[in-house]
Protein backbone atom coordinates (compact mmCIF):
# COMPACT_ATOMS: atom_id res chain seq x y z
CA UNK A 1 0.00 0.00 0.00
CA UNK A 2 1.88 3.04 -1.21
CA UNK A 3 -0.56 5.46 0.28
CA UNK A 4 -2.01 5.59 3.77
CA UNK A 5 -5.41 3.97 4.22
CA UNK A 6 -6.65 6.69 6.51
CA UNK A 7 -9.97 6.71 4.73
CA UNK A 8 -10.83 3.46 6.51
CA UNK A 9 -12.25 5.35 9.44
CA UNK A 10 -14.89 4.12 11.85
CA UNK A 11 -18.43 4.39 10.51
CA UNK A 12 -19.25 7.00 13.11
CA UNK A 13 -16.70 9.33 11.51
CA UNK A 14 -18.03 8.93 7.98
CA UNK A 15 -21.34 9.14 6.18
CA UNK A 16 -23.51 6.24 7.34
CA UNK A 17 -26.27 4.51 5.39
CA UNK A 18 -27.85 2.05 7.83
CA UNK A 19 -29.38 -1.01 6.24
CA UNK A 20 -28.07 -0.22 2.75
CA UNK A 21 -25.61 -2.17 0.60
CA UNK A 22 -23.11 0.64 1.21
CA UNK A 23 -22.91 1.07 4.99
CA UNK A 24 -20.51 4.00 5.24
CA UNK A 25 -18.31 5.99 2.91
CA UNK A 26 -15.42 8.45 3.12
CA UNK A 27 -13.68 10.42 0.36
CA UNK A 28 -10.69 12.74 0.70
CA UNK A 29 -8.16 14.77 -1.25
CA UNK A 30 -4.60 15.51 -0.11
CA UNK A 31 -1.85 17.84 -1.28
CA UNK A 32 1.74 16.94 -0.34
CA UNK A 33 4.99 18.79 -1.06
CA UNK A 34 8.17 16.97 -0.13
CA UNK A 35 11.86 16.31 -0.61
CA UNK A 36 14.31 13.46 -0.14
CA UNK A 37 12.83 11.01 -2.66
CA UNK A 38 15.03 8.44 -4.41
CA UNK A 39 14.97 6.86 -7.90
CA UNK A 40 12.53 9.56 -9.05
CA UNK A 41 13.42 13.29 -8.75
CA UNK A 42 14.25 14.41 -5.22
CA UNK A 43 11.53 17.08 -4.94
CA UNK A 44 7.91 16.14 -5.60
CA UNK A 45 4.38 17.49 -5.30
CA UNK A 46 1.58 14.94 -5.03
CA UNK A 47 -2.20 15.19 -5.21
CA UNK A 48 -3.92 12.12 -3.74
CA UNK A 49 -7.55 11.12 -4.12
CA UNK A 50 -8.85 8.44 -1.72
CA UNK A 51 -12.17 6.69 -1.30
CA UNK A 52 -13.20 4.01 1.17
CA UNK A 53 -16.46 2.38 2.11
CA UNK A 54 -17.90 -0.41 4.16
CA UNK A 55 -20.33 -2.54 2.19
CA UNK A 56 -22.56 -5.52 2.81
CA UNK A 57 -19.82 -8.14 2.49
CA UNK A 58 -16.63 -6.29 3.39
CA UNK A 59 -14.79 -3.04 2.84
CA UNK A 60 -13.27 -1.25 -0.14
CA UNK A 61 -10.40 1.19 -0.60
CA UNK A 62 -9.11 3.05 -3.66
CA UNK A 63 -6.53 5.77 -4.05
CA UNK A 64 -4.66 7.49 -6.86
CA UNK A 65 -1.49 9.56 -6.51
CA UNK A 66 -0.84 12.20 -9.17
CA UNK A 67 2.89 12.92 -8.78
CA UNK A 68 4.62 16.01 -10.19
CA UNK A 69 8.41 16.34 -10.33
CA UNK A 70 8.53 20.13 -9.98
CA UNK A 71 10.17 20.80 -13.33
CA UNK A 72 12.49 17.77 -13.25
CA UNK A 73 12.13 14.43 -15.05
CA UNK A 74 12.42 10.78 -14.09
CA UNK A 75 14.52 8.18 -15.93
CA UNK A 76 11.72 7.67 -18.47
CA UNK A 77 11.74 11.37 -19.35
CA UNK A 78 8.42 12.08 -17.66
CA UNK A 79 7.79 15.26 -15.67
CA UNK A 80 4.85 13.62 -13.88
CA UNK A 81 3.62 10.16 -12.95
CA UNK A 82 0.74 8.39 -11.25
CA UNK A 83 0.16 5.36 -9.04
CA UNK A 84 -2.96 3.80 -7.57
CA UNK A 85 -4.42 0.80 -5.81
CA UNK A 86 -7.86 -0.83 -5.74
CA UNK A 87 -8.27 -2.95 -2.62
CA UNK A 88 -11.53 -4.74 -1.82
CA UNK A 89 -11.64 -7.06 1.20
CA UNK A 90 -14.31 -9.63 2.02
CA UNK A 91 -15.35 -10.03 5.65
CA UNK A 92 -16.08 -13.50 7.02
CA UNK A 93 -18.23 -11.91 9.75
CA UNK A 94 -20.40 -10.20 7.15
CA UNK A 95 -20.51 -13.06 4.64
CA UNK A 96 -21.51 -15.67 7.23
CA UNK A 97 -23.68 -13.39 9.34
CA UNK A 98 -21.85 -14.64 12.43
CA UNK A 99 -19.50 -13.07 14.95
CA UNK A 100 -16.23 -14.94 14.35
CA UNK A 101 -14.13 -12.70 16.58
CA UNK A 102 -11.50 -14.39 18.74
CA UNK A 103 -9.68 -12.56 21.54
CA UNK A 104 -8.26 -9.36 19.99
CA UNK A 105 -9.16 -10.37 16.40
CA UNK A 106 -12.43 -8.65 15.47
CA UNK A 107 -12.78 -9.97 11.93
CA UNK A 108 -11.16 -12.30 9.39
CA UNK A 109 -11.03 -11.20 5.77
CA UNK A 110 -10.08 -12.27 2.27
CA UNK A 111 -7.77 -9.47 1.13
CA UNK A 112 -7.09 -8.41 -2.46
CA UNK A 113 -5.30 -5.46 -4.05
CA UNK A 114 -4.61 -4.36 -7.63
CA UNK A 115 -1.64 -2.01 -8.16
CA UNK A 116 -1.51 0.13 -11.29
CA UNK A 117 0.34 3.17 -12.55
CA UNK A 118 3.24 4.61 -14.44
CA UNK A 119 6.72 4.46 -12.95
CA UNK A 120 9.99 2.58 -12.84
CA UNK A 121 8.57 -0.64 -11.43
CA UNK A 122 5.25 -0.62 -13.26
CA UNK A 123 6.61 0.45 -16.66
CA UNK A 124 9.26 -2.27 -16.74
CA UNK A 125 7.49 -5.14 -15.04
CA UNK A 126 3.76 -4.56 -15.36
CA UNK A 127 0.88 -4.15 -12.96
CA UNK A 128 0.51 -6.34 -9.89
CA UNK A 129 -2.27 -8.34 -8.25
CA UNK A 130 -2.12 -9.17 -4.55
CA UNK A 131 -4.24 -11.91 -2.97
CA UNK A 132 -4.24 -13.08 0.62
CA UNK A 133 -5.85 -12.88 4.05
CA UNK A 134 -6.34 -10.14 6.62
CA UNK A 135 -7.48 -9.48 10.16
CA UNK A 136 -8.97 -6.46 11.89
CA UNK A 137 -7.58 -6.10 15.41
CA UNK A 138 -9.17 -4.70 18.56
CA UNK A 139 -6.30 -2.69 20.06
CA UNK A 140 -7.23 -0.50 23.05
CA UNK A 141 -6.89 3.20 22.29
CA UNK A 142 -6.58 2.75 18.53
CA UNK A 143 -9.23 3.80 15.99
CA UNK A 144 -8.30 0.76 13.92
CA UNK A 145 -5.45 -1.66 13.24
CA UNK A 146 -5.44 -3.96 10.20
CA UNK A 147 -2.96 -6.63 9.12
CA UNK A 148 -2.91 -8.27 5.68
CA UNK A 149 -0.66 -10.97 4.22
CA UNK A 150 -0.49 -11.19 0.42
CA UNK A 151 0.99 -13.25 -2.36
CA UNK A 152 2.12 -10.79 -5.06
CA UNK A 153 1.57 -11.68 -8.72
CA UNK A 154 3.03 -9.68 -11.60
CA UNK A 155 0.34 -9.65 -14.28
CA UNK A 156 2.86 -9.23 -17.11
CA UNK A 157 5.46 -11.70 -15.88
CA UNK A 158 8.38 -9.31 -15.33
CA UNK A 159 8.85 -9.84 -11.60
CA UNK A 160 8.54 -13.17 -9.88
CA UNK A 161 6.11 -13.86 -7.07
CA UNK A 162 6.79 -12.62 -3.55
CA UNK A 163 5.14 -12.36 -0.14
CA UNK A 164 4.02 -8.98 1.24
CA UNK A 165 2.90 -8.15 4.78
CA UNK A 166 0.91 -4.94 5.21
CA UNK A 167 -0.20 -3.14 8.35
CA UNK A 168 -2.30 0.02 8.63
CA UNK A 169 -3.36 1.93 11.71
CA UNK A 170 -5.00 5.08 13.00
CA UNK A 171 -4.83 6.75 16.40
CA UNK A 172 -6.70 9.99 17.14
CA UNK A 173 -7.34 11.96 20.30
CA UNK A 174 -8.90 15.38 21.05
CA UNK A 175 -6.32 18.02 21.89
CA UNK A 176 -7.93 21.26 23.00
CA UNK A 177 -10.17 22.50 20.19
CA UNK A 178 -8.47 20.30 17.62
CA UNK A 179 -7.74 16.58 17.17
CA UNK A 180 -4.34 14.91 16.98
CA UNK A 181 -4.11 12.14 14.36
CA UNK A 182 -1.33 9.58 13.92
CA UNK A 183 -1.86 7.07 11.14
CA UNK A 184 0.04 5.25 8.47
CA UNK A 185 0.98 2.03 6.76
CA UNK A 186 3.85 -0.43 6.53
CA UNK A 187 4.47 -2.70 3.53
CA UNK A 188 7.13 -5.38 3.90
CA UNK A 189 8.03 -7.56 0.92
CA UNK A 190 9.87 -10.26 2.80
CA UNK A 191 11.75 -12.11 0.07
CA UNK A 192 13.84 -11.51 -3.05
CA UNK A 193 12.28 -12.91 -6.20
CA UNK A 194 14.04 -12.61 -9.51
CA UNK A 195 14.69 -8.96 -10.32
CA UNK A 196 12.46 -7.79 -7.47
CA UNK A 197 14.33 -7.25 -4.19
CA UNK A 198 12.80 -7.48 -0.74
CA UNK A 199 11.88 -4.04 0.57
CA UNK A 200 10.30 -2.21 3.49
CA UNK A 201 8.01 0.80 3.00
CA UNK A 202 7.05 2.67 6.19
CA UNK A 203 4.91 5.79 5.82
CA UNK A 204 3.39 7.46 8.92
CA UNK A 205 1.55 10.78 9.03
CA UNK A 206 1.11 13.17 11.95
CA UNK A 207 -1.80 15.58 11.48
CA UNK A 208 -3.99 18.06 13.33
CA UNK A 209 -7.64 18.68 12.47
CA UNK A 210 -7.43 22.47 12.56
CA UNK A 211 -10.69 23.13 10.72
CA UNK A 212 -12.56 22.69 13.99
CA UNK A 213 -10.82 25.83 15.29
CA UNK A 214 -13.12 27.80 12.97
CA UNK A 215 -16.19 25.68 13.70
CA UNK A 216 -15.89 23.52 10.58
CA UNK A 217 -16.97 19.88 10.53
CA UNK A 218 -14.40 17.31 11.71
CA UNK A 219 -11.74 16.32 9.15
CA UNK A 220 -12.62 19.17 6.81
CA UNK A 221 -9.06 20.56 7.11
CA UNK A 222 -6.13 18.46 8.35
CA UNK A 223 -2.54 19.70 8.21
CA UNK A 224 0.63 17.85 9.12
CA UNK A 225 3.74 15.97 8.05
CA UNK A 226 4.35 12.66 6.27
CA UNK A 227 7.56 10.64 6.59
CA UNK A 228 8.30 8.14 3.81
CA UNK A 229 10.99 5.50 4.37
CA UNK A 230 11.45 2.91 1.64
CA UNK A 231 14.36 0.47 1.48
CA UNK A 232 15.11 -0.91 -2.00
CA UNK A 233 12.42 1.34 -3.48
CA UNK A 234 10.35 -0.28 -6.25
CA UNK A 235 12.18 -3.54 -5.44
CA UNK A 236 15.42 -2.14 -6.90
CA UNK A 237 18.48 -3.24 -4.92
CA UNK A 238 20.18 -0.32 -3.15
CA UNK A 239 23.83 0.32 -4.04
CA UNK A 240 26.47 3.03 -3.79
CA UNK A 241 26.21 3.54 -7.55
CA UNK A 242 22.41 3.80 -7.56
CA UNK A 243 20.90 4.56 -4.13
CA UNK A 244 17.32 3.34 -3.78
CA UNK A 245 16.72 3.55 -0.03
CA UNK A 246 14.52 6.58 0.54
CA UNK A 247 13.98 8.83 3.54
CA UNK A 248 11.61 11.62 2.45
CA UNK A 249 9.58 14.21 4.33
CA UNK A 250 6.49 16.06 3.08
CA UNK A 251 4.16 18.75 4.34
CA UNK A 252 0.53 17.88 3.74
CA UNK A 253 -2.97 19.33 3.69
CA UNK A 254 -5.94 16.95 3.62
CA UNK A 255 -9.69 17.38 3.41
CA UNK A 256 -12.47 14.79 3.81
CA UNK A 257 -15.80 15.38 2.11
Amino acid sequence: MKRIITALVAASAASTFAGDFIQWTDTSVSLLAGTGFEVDPEDQTTVTLEHANGWEYGDFFWFNDFIYFNGDQNSAGDDASYYGEIAPRFSLNKMTGKDLSVAFIKDWLIATCYEYGRGVNLDEYGHNMLVGAGVDLDVPGMDFVQLNAYQRFDLKGGNGESIQLTGVWKYSRPMGKTTFIFDGFLDWVVNDDGLYSKNLHFCPQVKFDIGTLWGWNPNRLNVGVEYDYWSNKYGIKDSNVFPTTQSAISLLVKSHF
